[in-house]
């Protein structure tokens, strides 16, 4: 069986009373009784949004869990009350992009039946707490971030203190040394440790985060005690809905407190604050702790002692060999793997599937992953729990339903944001953007050639595409009316995080793509062997040789 938190008497409950408060809500929208200004803060508190075309609905998938009734739920809605797919966010949430306003609450019904809903993916709030795609199932793994992420979701639901908040407050937390949560740009970054005494603790980023100033989390705190989990971010809390902007939207998210009044400062409140309330009844116990694991103990596994059909598909399959030396990671338990489902098919749209596609990855999940799928915040899905002889069989399905594609990490596994297509927020496309690239760089000799080199795309400053964090950012801006796209260079969201450097002018739509290309080109030229990526590459020589092959100049 899978690991995933089932809903007590209290979440039922509640999740139903907000679906019956919402439906009268979109009643009396419907009806004339409300005005959208005045509904425009209730259906965030939903997550719906109205975007260019239509409303969006935006369901939390909690630290990108689901079961596989729950994904065949989704794809049930999908094909009921949208256009017959979905699209998995960099916040390891769903949306649902055509639903009609009037079949919201149905959507919301739909969902509490498998213990889901919409609840805080909007609104200045604390949003869904994400954690590692590959969590209880990674071999580098200290612990489950899992189990301290519902811990975080079932206290920061509906508390009073966190649902007005001078800005949107967005949480992660990664269990292993290997940052796949990207906690240093987030508000908050929780990255589980253990001291020299082998007690298990947190490491404490705060002040991350993307936008319009990219900022780097700093280290509050080296090792946070476990139980302190839930009162050290009652006390960042404080500190931020005290002194955080409420003036200007612009200014408001804690990166810019610590920024403009000083680490140190921000510090030193953190832990007054903290030593204050440490005793208090927010101390997490053992009990409570392991009552909680309980719900993340996933199996049983096998014994496996070797793999043949694993070795010998390997061996006599090319594609099969090419998609597991990408997509497949190291399981903590031998004779398992973890299996990366791209959402990125060459010239596809990132993070796109289809109510069928979503069906048949229920279908995989229960027959060779313990009935679990992960949301990871690069858009992809995850079966965490693979025998690795089941991995050929389970290649060849997703490869007959366009989802065998072998780029994870590669040049093609492109996020991008929804962008001009359908933001309201945008100023440039996105999407057109990642599925040239996807089919200027598609070829499996080029892709392997280039190797490792995450490309990220945002359609606007807001940076949902995450480019400031990519190894090659792409961002859409407004130049007198007419689409343009400046380059970033030498971004990462892992554990050495930096945030990447502007090139120089931007290019048009028609340019960008071929401007990619002289980088890509640029970066095959000058690095020292294959095994550099083009991130080690950038950090080497700088910007300067990318410029000059980009604009003709020396900087």
């Amino acid at each position: 069986m899978g690991a995933l938190y089932r809903y007590d008497e209290f979440d039922a409950a509640f999740v139903q009373a907000r679906v019956a408060e919402f439906r009268d809500q979109v009643a009396r929208r419907l009806s004339g009784e409300i005005t959208e200004d005045e509904f425009k803060s209730l259906r965030l508190m939903n997550g719906v949004y109205l975007q260019l075309h239509a409303y969006m609905l935006r369901i939390a998938i909690p630290y990108g869990t689901l079961s596989s009734r729950q994904l065949r739920q989704l794809a049930m809605i999908g094909r009921r009350w949208d256009r017959n797919y979905g699209h998995f966010t960099t916040r390891q949430n769903l949306q649902f992009n055509w639903v009609a306003l009037k079949d919201v609450p149905d959507v919301l019904e739909a969902l509490a039946e498998v213990e889901m809903h919409a609840i805080q993916t909007s609104g200045n709030c604390m949003r869904n707490v994400t954690a590692d795609h590959f969590a209880g199932a990674a071999a580098d793994e200290i612990a489950d971030p899992r189990v301290y992420a519902e811990i975080m979701r079932q206290w920061s639901t509906a508390h009073p203190e966190l649902s007005y908040l001078p800005r949107k407050f967005k949480v992660a937390i990664t269990g292993a040394p290997q940052d796949r949560a990207a906690i240093q740009v987030h508000d908050i970054g929780y990255q589980i440790v253990r001291n020299d005494a082998g007690e298990l603790g947190f490491r404490v980023f705060v002040g991350g985060g993307q936008g319009r100033t990219p900022m780097i989390g700093k280290a509050v705190r080296d090792f946070l005690p476990e139980a302190d989990l839930l009162t050290y971010t009652e006390a960042i809390m404080r500190v931020y809905n005290l002194e955080g902007r409420r003036d200007n939207k612009y200014k408001a998210r804690i990166k810019i407190l610590v920024h403009e009044k000083g680490f140190e400062a921000i510090q030193s409140e953190i832990e007054a604050e903290f030593a204050a309330i440490r005793d208090g009844a927010l101390k997490l116990t053992r009990e409570s702790v392991e009552d909680m694991k309980r719900y993340f103990i996933a199996g049983p596994f096998d014994t496996v002692a070797s793999s043949p059909v694993f070795d010998a598909a390997k061996a006599s399959d090319p594609a099969f060999a090419a998609w597991a030396a990408v997509n497949v990671t190291a399981h903590k338990v031998p004779g398992y793997g973890i299996a990366t489902i791209s959402l990125k098919p060459i010239g596809g749209i990132p993070g796109d599937a289809t109510s069928e596609q979503m069906e048949l990855v229920a279908d995989l999940a229960d027959r060779y992953s313990l009935g679990e799928i992960r949301v990871s915040h690069l858009q992809n899905l995850i079966l965490p729990h693979v025998r690795l002889d089941d991995l050929p069989a389970l290649h060849a399905a997703l490869a007959s339903a366009g989802l065998g594609t072998a780029n994870e990490g590669l040049v093609t596994d492109i996020i991008a944001c929804p962008g001009l297509d359908y933001c309201s927020l945008a100023n440039a496309r996105a999407i057109p953007i990642a599925q040239r690239l996807s089919e200027r760089f598609g070829a499996p000799e080029r892709q392997a050639e280039i190797g490792h080199l995450p490309i990220k795309i945002s359609g606007c400053i807001n940076a949902c595409g995450h480019h400031h964090v990519g190894a090659i950012g792409i961002l859409g801006v407004d130049r007198k009316g007419v689409e343009n796209y400046q380059i970033t260079l030498g971004g990462s969201a892992r554990e050495d995080c930096s945030i990447g450097a502007l090139v120089g002018p931007g290019f048009s739509y028609d340019g960008i793509v071929d401007a990619v290309e002289t980088v890509v080109d640029t970066y095959l030229g000058l690095r020292q062997s294959r095994e550099e990526t083009f991130l080690e590459a950038v950090r080497r020589v700088g910007l300067a040789p990318f410029k000059e092959a980009l604009y003709g100049q020396r900087a």
